[in-house]
């Protein structure tokens, strides 16, 4: 299971990623603010969203909301310490699944998780991305250019298709280290500058090597 968690406290996040992945096998990404969650939750694929009702920069209400208002369908799971009927009900209809008050047992959590990741609401990618004449197929993780296909490595195609569902907007280097090596990586900032360079080196051989932008000290974006 692919969960995202957004969490402010820095204790309980790190105890339930901990837990999450130690006792039950799931794939966790965590963030701490109500911007980096909403953000995250639009570019990726989550099984479930774990939303802390109080958060710095947008409360996990408001997040819920605004996925809502933009069509997400995913779940969302809200945990809070409000425990009031009226608080319950004002995170439901926010647009929550299910609620979960602060205090709780991680037993109880993953018995919510497995239920709501059993009504399968996560949206699915499309097979492939067009954009002109560029062609990006999910399945046989091939790129098309015109006619000329490139061969990406895994770790290149996911780098790739992360910066072409984002075209156009640049995406921080700490952002693409969390997505494709993963939240608790040790690999070094400097993995994803060698990879984009050899993904220009391919799209060079096809006339291409422009659509990759460095963003001096921020990280890369694709414009077409």
């Amino acid at each position: 299971m692919n969960i995202l968690l957004a969490e402010d406290d820095l204790n309980l996040g790190e105890l339930i990623v901990y837990m999450l992945k130690k006792k039950a096998g799931f794939k966790v990404e965590w963030v701490q603010d109500g911007e980096d969650a909403f953000y995250y939750s639009v570019n990726s694929h989550y099984d479930v969203l774990i939303l802390d009702w109080m958060m710095p920069n947008g409360a996990g209400v408001e997040v819920c909301r605004r996925l809502r208002k933009q069509g997400y369908s995913g779940a969302i799971l809200m945990l809070t310490a409000k425990d009031s009927v009226q608080d319950r009900i004002e995170g439901l209809d926010s647009g929550a699944d299910d609620y979960l008050v602060k205090p709780f047992e991680i037993d109880e959590l993953l018995a919510r998780l497995r239920a709501l990741s059993r009504r399968n609401y996560a949206p699915i990618l499309e097979e492939e991305i067009h954009i002109q004449d560029l062609i990006l197929n999910r399945m046989s993780h091939i790129v098309r250019l015109g006619s000329e296909e490139i061969q990406l490595s895994p770790r290149e195609f996911q780098l790739l298709d992360l910066l072409v569902q984002n075209k156009g907007q640049v995406m921080p280097r700490e952002v693409i280290l969390d997505r494709i090596w993963g939240y608790d990586s040790d690999v070094a900032p400097k993995a994803i500058d060698a990879t984009v360079k050899l993904i220009r080196k391919k799209l060079k051989g096809v006339g291409k090597q422009d659509l990759l932008h460095s963003i001096r000290g921020v990280g890369y974006k694709f414009e077409h």
